[in-house]
């Protein structure tokens, strides 16, 4: 497996990592109460930091109390959570790691208490689910200046860049797709307005931080949160987005495969060909969608060998702290519990999963 172009080193934006397997952004709640990073935060971090030169993208983390998912998820909009982000990105570095955080806005997936339940329509997430508040011209302009703000926080922070979360039904993707976007304003109604929310937000990101510093995340295929167009109008909306945000120095796109819906892994039936096509290498892509070592080892070796792709892993990074060398020799990573994957504030199923006895064996030589 060593001798996989996985294990080969590249550059994204402005780090140089040793290897391309990226550890995946994952929510798990365990911040406090007030969105405050946890001490166990920054032991889960820095046990996953394990290997020198791995890239780390930090859960989704809220840009403003109007735009948070709820307690227990980290923000990024006062003194207290950019300090304890501090020591979480000071810790990965010491590890040899670089770390980005992902910037997330929920809309009519989640809400503080006292806070609107935003969205691009009055269109509920669901049958029965709460019916969200469009946005007005307004609000839409608030929260891109609360994610240029986010992203100023978190390079005070210690981050090496920021992901917006366009991605899995969310706000940015709310937007982005007709299924949720039925506006016929500036903000809908067209392929280009859909997009432009997505843009504007990521364009004042680029402006606060720079854009080598900046990655975009997004799922063309997915219907998580009841998500997904058709094929044909899936592609003409994220090409013309991925064509748009070609035009800035983007440091990565992140894209996810078909191969999972909501938790479960499945069959991939649409690929991503379109969007690796469009990018044209314009800078490296990261992949994630269910890989195992040998999907991985398949992804950077054949499928998109062409391509300066890194493979991102979710749920194994959650069990296997030490899942980098446990890919590279070869070495099973440890089962997950899922049932502890969003426990609000708790240690078990987050920092006692085990090292494996070879990695110790190695640290003591």
């Amino acid at each position: 497996m060593a001798s996989s172009n996985l294990f080969r080193p590249i550059t994204v934006g402005n780090t140089k990592l040793q290897h391309r397997i990226v550890m995946a952004p994952l929510t798990r709640f365990r911040a406090d109460e007030n969105n405050v990073p946890l001490p166990n935060m920054l032991e889960y971090y820095t046990q996953r930091a394990s290997t020198p030169g791995t890239l780390i993208i930090a859960e989704a983390t809220q840009i403003s109390p109007r735009h948070c998912g709820g307690a227990n998820a980290p923000g990024l909009w006062n003194a207290a959570q950019v300090a304890a982000w501090r020591n979480i990105t000071d810790a990965v570095h010491a590890r040899g790691c670089a770390i980005y955080c992902q910037l997330c806005a929920p809309g009519r997936a989640g809400r503080l208490d006292g806070y609107p339940l935003y969205s691009a329509s009055a269109v509920p997430m669901e049958a029965g689910a709460t019916v969200p508040q469009a946005m007005t011209e307004q609000e839409i302009w608030a929260c891109v200046e609360d994610f240029r703000t986010a992203a100023a926080n978190a390079m005070e922070a210690g981050f090496d860049g920021v992901e917006l979360h366009g991605a899995n039904g969310y706000l940015l993707d709310q937007f982005s797709q007709s299924t949720c976007n039925v506006r016929d304003d500036g903000w809908g109604g067209s392929v280009e307005n859909r997009a432009r929310f997505i843009l504007e937000a990521t364009k004042a990101v680029t402006e606060a931080i720079g854009s080598n510093k900046t990655g975009v995340r997004l799922s063309p295929w997915s219907t998580f949160q009841g998500m997904k167009m058709d094929v044909p109008h899936a592609q003409e909306q994220f090409s013309y987005i991925i064509g748009q945000l070609k035009k800035l120095p983007l440091s990565y796109l992140h894209l996810i495969e078909s191969r999972v819906v909501n938790s479960s892994d499945c069959e991939k039936k649409e690929g991503l060909e379109f969007a690796f096509r469009m990018w044209d290498n314009h800078s490296p892509v990261l992949v994630a969608g269910g890989f195992n070592s040998e999907t991985a080892r398949s992804a950077v070796d054949e499928e998109y060998k062409q391509y300066s792709a890194l493979v991102v892993f979710g749920r194994c990074f959650v069990s296997t702290p030490d899942l980098v060398f446990r890919l590279k020799h070869q070495l099973e990573p440890n089962a997950y519990d899922r049932s502890t994957f969003y426990t609000p504030m708790q240690s078990r199923g987050y920092t006692d999963y085990p090292f494996s006895d070879q990695f110790l064996g190695q640290c003591k030589a």
